[in-house]
């Protein structure tokens, strides 16, 4: 499956940005989706997660209560409204597929986007 991650750009602190993810090539369903982001010089981390039908999600501690993740099956896109946004959300953010159940390692994901850039300004 081909992912594009779109939506990102500098926002101020408080603001609020939805980034979105096509995804193309396979039945976008049978994919668990979710996002990561990685800030400059830091390691990649785990952000939220959607099951396939998107009833079931669980987030990061860090965005909890502030992050949503959505997906509309039929338009084959996973969302990542964020609110409430600071500082220490500024990273590049992507998403990425897995066959597998819900999961926040970043190794069980078989499929990536290019990545987004979300910049916070304080």
């Amino acid at each position: 499956v081909q992912l594009q991650a779109s939506g990102g750009g500098l926002v101020q602190t408080g603001g609020s940005l939805r980034l979105s993810c096509a995804a193309s090539g396979r039945t976008f369903s049978n994919y668990v989706m979710g996002w990561f982001r990685q800030a400059p010089g830091k390691e990649r981390e785990f952000v939220a997660t959607s099951s396939w039908s998107g009833s079931s999600t669980y987030y990061a501690d860090s965005v909890k209560g502030r992050f949503t993740i959505s997906r509309d099956n039929a338009k084959n896109t996973v969302y990542l409204q964020m609110n409430s946004l600071k500082p220490e959300d500024t990273a590049v953010y992507y998403c990425a597929a897995t066959p597998l159940a819900m999961t926040t390692r970043e190794r069980a994901y078989d499929y990536w986007g290019q990545g987004t850039l979300v910049t916070v300004s304080s």
